[in-house]
């Protein structure tokens, strides 16, 4: 991989996704001279009691793309319908396609094990469009012009919603990045997504969007903190897909090593 590669991506199912599970990391990386690259791979046709699809598929993609304003990103669609995220052909090809366009060094994407199926999906696609998009013979012409990316890059999991698998087990973290100082600016953004916290209300029966992500970061910055000899307000977690051919150097730790807690063994 070319040391002049300074894109990242991180690769979300819905809109918002990636401003809860890792928008810290992204201002920090972006103060430091990184191109971020943002991907809801739906717009959330379903997610709305009081707008059709379309409409707020619109909206959905509207709000996305102020989000990724206020991080100075550059946000991409994928094309994918609500609860239709699925593990076959076409969607491989599809996400594959993405990543050869924007040829990310890093990438960062849901958790394999996650609450419901669009997130773990969306895991098992991006997990395995870095692992295709450096193959020249595999595909993707109906989508991009883009024939292959200059290698597999380094990739990362955010944790899942609450840390937990769908039975409730813990999914312990490798490592946390203290993200107090861009606690705002992520507050901010996920403040952008305004319909999905009237969806949340209507369906989750949740009226506590921006403050559930806040307290979640606040107990992550605590155990961050026990781990460090400093005070951590708010954290970030996540882990290294470390399988064969993918790179085992912890990039994010050689980026912000000023910011990056590791979990012991």
């Amino acid at each position: 991989m070319s040391l002049e590669n300074k894109r990242i991506l991180a690769v979300g199912a819905h809109p918002d996704d990636v401003e809860i599970m890792c928008s810290g990391m992204l201002f920090l990386l972006k103060k430091i001279g990184y191109e971020i690259h943002v991907i809801s791979l739906t717009a959330v046709a379903c997610g709305s009691t009081e707008h059709p699809a379309e409409e707020i598929s619109r909206l959905r993609q509207q709000e996305a793309q102020n989000a990724c304003e206020v991080l100075g990103a550059t946000y991409h669609f994928g094309g994918f319908k609500d609860l239709c995220i699925f593990n076959d052909d076409i969607s491989n090809r599809r996400v594959t396609a993405l990543l050869r366009e924007i040829d990310p060094c890093l990438v960062i994407t849901h958790s394999p094990q996650d609450y419901m199926s669009d997130h773990e999906t969306t895991s098992l696609l991006v997990r395995n469009a870095c692992f295709y998009a450096p193959i020249p013979n595999y595909e993707t012409s109906s989508f991009t012009t883009a024939t292959h990316t200059s290698a597999i890059p380094n990739l990362f999991y955010a944790s899942p919603m609450e840390g937990v698998d769908i039975f409730g087990q813990k999914i312990a973290p490798q490592f946390y990045v203290d993200v107090s100082d861009c606690m705002k600016s992520k507050i901010q953004m996920l403040a952008c997504h305004k319909s999905q916290r009237n969806w949340l209300r209507s369906h989750n029966g949740i009226d506590e969007y921006i403050e559930n992500m806040i307290r979640w970061n606040e107990d992550l910055g605590q155990r961050a903190s026990q781990l460090s000899d400093r005070s951590i307000i708010c954290a970030e977690s996540f882990r290294q897909h470390l399988g064969h051919a993918y790179p085992k150097k912890n990039l994010l730790s050689d980026l912000l090593p000023e910011q990056v807690v590791i979990e012991p063994n």
